[in-house]
């Protein structure tokens, strides 16, 4: 039985799916299981990972978990259960802002999936770490500007990502969950091409056959802005972020042809399949 964390979010969700689809038992873990919309079969498990007393029961016959956490989760109580159940291996969704051999981190969000990553090396489990920077799905933060007009406007407009497709990170998050020859590895994921915000604009305007152009902004008063509603430490790293990949292509790398078989899908593959949430 395979067991996914944030199994009804972005990632968890594609991963259950993937796993569903091809035939492996597996068990989603949501606080809301009646909520959750899932696929036919796929067994449900009502837990919460800040509640140690309702994760024995999820865990049970677990051989080997993915592990996608909301940021500034505490993993420990899922980790000390998992090992008290029995679970063979561990997939940890963590983030391409960690720096190896750098503690601290220069940011917190680097700082808290290294944390994570950490206690997931040292859990007594199998471990496989897998780590993206700039997944293509937060392009759907553009769907709100686009009810209004042709124009995005955004910081860092230049900034280069090589945004990798969800159902890449699923792909890649089964193959490590069920195959063997990962244990200890550390795998980089990038989409197949580097674009910046602009280009992403532009192809998205492709495939939804509309002329959309794009507006830099400047970041501060954007930034000040956004801290009102959200974590200003954490909207400062994410910004930090973006701002040194600004004129700068963004890495790619073959990791997801070589675990899955198949190429990266293309961010154009991306746009065409979320056209209709824009």
């Amino acid at each position: 039985m395979y067991l996914v964390t944030g199994a009804t979010a972005h990632f968890g969700r594609q991963a259950v799916e993937a796993l569903h689809a091809a035939g492996h038992p597996v068990r989603a873990l949501t606080r809301s299981p009646e909520q959750a919309g899932l696929p036919q079969g796929v067994e449900l498990a009502r837990a919460d990972l800040t509640k140690p007393e309702t994760l024995p029961t999820a865990l049970q016959d677990v051989t080997a978990i993915l592990l996608v956490l909301q940021y500034g989760m505490d993993p420990a109580p899922l980790l000390a259960a998992a090992g008290q159940a029995g679970v063979a291996r561990i997939v940890f969704l963590s983030s391409g802002a960690v720096v190896d051999g750098i503690d601290p981190q220069s940011d917190v969000i680097a700082q808290y999936h290294w944390d994570v990553e950490q206690a997931v090396r040292n859990s007594g489990l199998e471990w496989t770490l897998l780590r993206l920077l700039f997944p293509a799905i937060n392009s759907l933060t553009f769907a709100m500007q686009l009810t209004g007009g042709d124009v995005i406007r955004a910081p860092y407009i230049n900034a280069a990502f090589s945004a990798i497709h969800e159902l890449d990170v699923a792909d890649v998050a089964v193959s490590t969950l069920i195959g063997d020859g990962h244990a200890g590895q550390t795998y980089s994921l990038t989409g197949p091409e580097s674009l910046t915000q602009a280009d992403q604009v532009r192809i998205l305007g492709q495939a939804l056959g509309r002329p959309l152009t794009t507006e830099d902004l400047d970041p501060e008063p954007v930034l000040e802005q956004m801290s009102a509603f959200m974590d200003p430490a954490f909207l400062g790293a994410l910004f930090g972020l973006m701002a040194t990949t600004v004129g700068k292509p963004a890495d790619v790398n073959d990791t997801v042809e070589r675990i899955t078989g198949h190429p990266a899908r293309s961010y154009a593959q991306w746009a065409a399949d979320h056209a209709a949430d824009f």
